[in-house]
Formats: structure tokens, C-alpha cells, sequence
């Protein structure tokens, strides 16, 4: 949990990673508690391939940001307004920077435990949810998200098999229309819709 809640305690080492989503050149800089610090993960880079971009439009949240990679991503490659999330303020700090180096439009970063600071609704919702900050946490984020959703709006996610994707997909149909878009190497992708 530290890596979420306590990250001002660990030293800063902030370094720089580039990564190719979908043809496009990304620059984030990373640092000491922030998920993926080595730069873009297996599950976060089948996600980002996997949202089927031409239906993204509105207003996007990416929840749990990390250091803005999915927000980033999808602002670029769709130009829709977005807001990033997360508990963590090393990772707003980190967003912020790569928002400036990927020379980003229409987007902001701010502080918020899941939804606390959120007055909004979006139509679609982004995230990798935190499985280490314990299953509350995660609950929060992809149950809650249907308050934040307009009416046609999606819920998009990634979980691993061995983190109970199995059981998160059945209590997720309780509350949501849910598709699976894809499923590779232990990793599913969602999307989520009110029913």
C-alpha cells in the first residue's frame, strides 16, 4: 500500500521513457511510487489498444492516473477533453509534466481519492485499477464509476486473471452490461456499460 499512499516518503529518482501506442510517440517521465515507473506495462498497453477509439468522445476520466499515460494517450489520439485522477500526489506532479511534454490540449490532472473530487460525468471512464491498495479501493473505482457515467457512457478497465477477473466480471454483471474486447496472457480488458 505504501507505494499509493505513502510515495512523499520514498527518495525522488525521476526518470524518462518513451513508448509507441498505436503509431504514436509518447514521452513520460516517471519517478519512485508511481505504478509502472519502468515505463508502459503489458496490461496498460493492451487496454490502451483494445478501447475502440472512434467511440470515445465527450469528456474522458482517467481514474488512478499513475503519471497520465492513459489520459495522455487518449487526448492525443481522440482530442476530447479529459481529467486525471489519482490519490497519489507524485503522480499528479508526474501528470502534469507529461501533460507539457506531450504538448496536450484540453486536459487537467488533480488530486482526488477515487471519485471525492469528481462533480462531473463523463462518457467514458479509463482505468487500471490499483488491485494493491486492496479490493475496497478497486470496488470503489469500477462500481462507483456508473454514478459518473452518462447514460450511454463506458466503463473501460483492465484486470489480470490471477487477480480475480472472474469473480470482478460476475459482480461487475450485477451493475453493468459487460463485454470482454480482449484477452491475452492472463489480461482481460472490459467494457462496461449501464444497463
Amino acid at each position: 500500500m505504501g507505494q499509493y499512499f505513502d510515495n512523499e516518503k520514498l527518495p525522488s529518482k525521476m526518470s524518462r521513457t518513451e513508448c509507441f501506442v498505436l503509431g504514436n510517440k509518447f514521452i513520460f517521465y516517471t519517478d519512485n511510487g508511481v505504478f509502472s515507473k519502468d515505463g508502459l506495462d503489458f496490461g496498460s498497453r493492451l487496454l490502451l489498444e483494445s478501447i475502440p477509439l472512434e467511440a470515445v468522445g465527450g469528456k474522458v476520466l482517467d481514474m488512478g492516473c499513475g503519471y497520465g499515460v492513459f489520459g495522455i494517450i487518449i487526448n492525443k489520439l481522440t482530442s476530447c477533453h479529459v481529467d486525471m485522477v489519482d490519490v497519489n500526489k507524485r503522480a499528479i506532479h508526474l501528470s502534469l509534466i507529461n501533460i507539457k511534454e506531450n504538448h496536450c490540449n484540453d486536459i487537467d490532472a488533480f488530486a482526488s481519492n477515487t471519485y471525492q473530487n469528481i462533480d462531473s460525468k463523463y462518457s467514458c471512464i479509463v482505468t487500471n485499477p490499483p488491485i494493491r491498495a486492496g479490493k475496497v479501493i478497486v470496488y470503489d473505482i469500477v462500481m462507483n464509476a456508473k454514478n459518473y457515467l452518462e447514460n450511454d457512457g463506458s466503463l473501460f478497465l483492465v484486470i489480470r486473471k490471477e487477480q480475480g477477473a472472474k469473480s470482478l466480471i460476475s459482480d461487475l454483471e450485477k451493475e453493468y452490461s459487460v463485454t470482454i474486447l480482449n484477452k491475452k496472457k492472463g489480461f482481460y480488458i472490459l467494457q462496461c456499460k449501464i444497463n
